[in-house]
């Protein structure tokens, strides 16, 4: 029995603040492990950092060259390529997260060197460290501020043409970019970090129907807060049934356990899945009519009925077979213990006699609570209860 597919609201990494309240019943989890595999595929693998990258164009270089060497000058230097980004995260208690970014920049121009011109060709190491937060939560969103960005040169190769290159020109070249590429970086990160918080938070934010009975809308209810060991994120579930009325729940807070191993936690409360279960379980009234061929002893009840009934109640005899009726009683609920979850129905029971164009005779009314075991399990990215009966 499909619930609701939760697994989307994981990518929400870039959101932080120093905030510890728990405001909802639904609260998640997440490693730092998990957080860098969001933020790298959303960043790099997804080519984000090097679209923006691309059309990075540096300010012109130019050196007198001294005394013993000519004047210098490198214009249209722009970047070509973004080698080997990587990406690294550590959560900085109380305060956000701390991401950086390592890449080779591979840029090109042309150089003048006195009267000789050649193409340049310049490989710099770059370490951009930057610490993100987020505030000015509201309805649901936040905005993410990156402060102290900081931008690192390691290694500088500087190739032209003619092979030709005086220290001169690396020095040049080496004051120029540290000058030039921390303002011209920083920037760029701030960009994509806030284009991803964007598009992460569209997946905190949701309405998830389930099945034509109703809707899950879901979104932030606080701002995330984060320690040394995971970033935390509780999240506000409102369930409503079709019309729009909002099926109520406990929304107090509940502990996690702890991470361990994993990279994410989720912890969804008693009262969430008791309001999400009466939508799953909108069982119609069901009507068996108990033929020989459906319930062997039915003709055997049906005959101890008939010798049993007054002699009077002429409506009570006859061959009408018997009719048993199920019926949902109140909202399913579930049980939650350590390792184990029960789904309670409480259902009516009704065995009763209809002679053609007859009365309805009640024979039997009785109230049954049937006691459910519930398999949990994920497929394909959604929570899935497997009942069965106990």
């Amino acid at each position: 029995m499909t619930m609701l597919k939760w697994f989307g609201i994981i990518f929400f990494c870039s959101l932080l603040s120093p905030s510890q309240e728990v405001l909802s019943g639904l609260s998640c989890a997440v490693s730092p492990g998990a957080m860098q595999n969001v933020l790298s595929d959303a960043i790099i693998q997804n080519g984000l950092l090097q679209q923006h990258l691309q059309g990075l164009v540096l300010p012109n270089i130019v050196g007198d060259g001294g005394l013993l060497n000519s004047p210098t000058s490198i214009t249209g230097l722009h970047l070509v390529k973004c080698q080997l980004p990587r990406l690294s995260v550590v959560l900085l208690p109380g305060i956000g997260v701390q991401l950086t970014i390592a890449a080779k920049l591979e840029l090109s121009g042309n150089c003048l060197v006195g009267l000789l011109s050649n193409l340049i060709d310049i490989l710099v190491d770059v370490n951009i460290t930057a610490n993100i937060k987020c505030t000015n939560f509201e309805s649901g969103t936040v905005q993410v501020v990156i402060e102290d960005c900081l931008c690192i040169l390691g290694a500088i190769k500087i190739k032209i043409l003619s092979g030709l290159l005086s220290l001169s020109v690396n020095d040049i070249v080496l004051n120029q970019l540290k000058a030039t590429l921390p303002g011209l970086l920083c920037p760029v990160v701030d960009i994509v970090i806030n284009l991803v918080n964007i598009q992460l938070m569209g997946t905190l934010n949701a309405v998830i129907p389930v099945g034509t009975a109703g809707t899950i809308h879901y979104q932030l209810a606080s701002l995330p807060f984060t320690s040394g060991l995971f970033l935390g994120l509780d999240l506000d579930g409102a369930v409503k049934q079709v019309g729009g009325s909002i099926i109520p729940h406990d929304s107090s807070a509940s502990a996690l356990p702890p991470l361990l191993d994993k990279l994410l936690v989720l912890g969804l409360r008693q009262s969430f899945l008791n309001a999400v279960l009466s939508l799953l379980i909108q069982i119609p009234p069901q009507t068996f009519t108990c033929t020989p061929e459906v319930f062997s002893g039915a003709s055997r009840l049906q005959e101890a009925i008939t010798t049993l009934v007054p002699a009077g109640c002429s409506t009570c005899r006859g061959t009408s077979p018997l009719s048993i009726k199920l019926t949902l009683s109140g909202n399913p609920l579930i049980l939650l213990e350590e390792n184990k979850a029960t789904v309670e129905l409480s259902v009516m029971i009704q065995v009763f006699i209809q002679h053609l164009d007859g009365p309805i005779l009640n024979l039997l009314l009785l109230k049954a609570d049937l006691g459910l075991n519930a398999q949990v399990s994920i497929a394909g990215s959604r929570l899935v209860l497997g009942l069965s009966l106990g």
